[in-house]
């Protein structure tokens, strides 16, 4: 597969939904690599170079949240755009909103959902310019 459309890091402590989300990017062209938890992420993300992560928030070792406050706090990772699939409970919104979560789909979802989040977050992947105005289309990301 080219990952012509991009490359998703999949983050998720249920197989069966790692295989959901995995299917379902395939299919529309993404390229997909997946992890079992928040440490697997952090272990891969500098060999994978994904364009976005999709996280869940319950997780042994290392959950989401924590997940997405360590990426937020690495400057090679903070520009990545991330997604919560999840609950999405009050708390959860809330403290992904505080630990810098783009975008949040609630389980259960309908395929197409996520297909399209993955799309918006594709679309402004690429970081602010100096002058704070985002870049046309898919132009240089940010070399970490």
């Amino acid at each position: 597969m080219s990952g012509a459309c991009g490359r998703v890091l999949v983050v998720d402590d249920n197989k069966v939904i790692r295989q959901l989300i995995r299917v379902n990017l395939e299919l529309e062209g993404f390229e997909v690599v997946t992890a079992a938890d928040g440490v697997e992420c952090l272990d891969l993300v500098h060999q994978v170079c994904p364009d976005v992560i999709t996280l869940d928030v319950v997780m042994p070792r290392l959950d989401g949240l924590q997940t997405a406050t360590r990426l937020r706090s690495d400057p090679r990772t903070r520009h990545l755009p991330v997604a919560v699939i999840s609950a999405c409970t009050p708390y959860e919104v809330d403290s992904g909103v505080a630990a810098g979560v783009d975008a949040f789909l609630a389980k259960p979802f309908e395929p197409s959902e996520l297909v399209r989040l993955v799309r918006q977050l594709m679309d402004r992947e690429d970081p602010p310019s100096v002058d704070g105005r985002h870049g046309a289309g898919r132009a240089e990301s940010a070399a970490g």
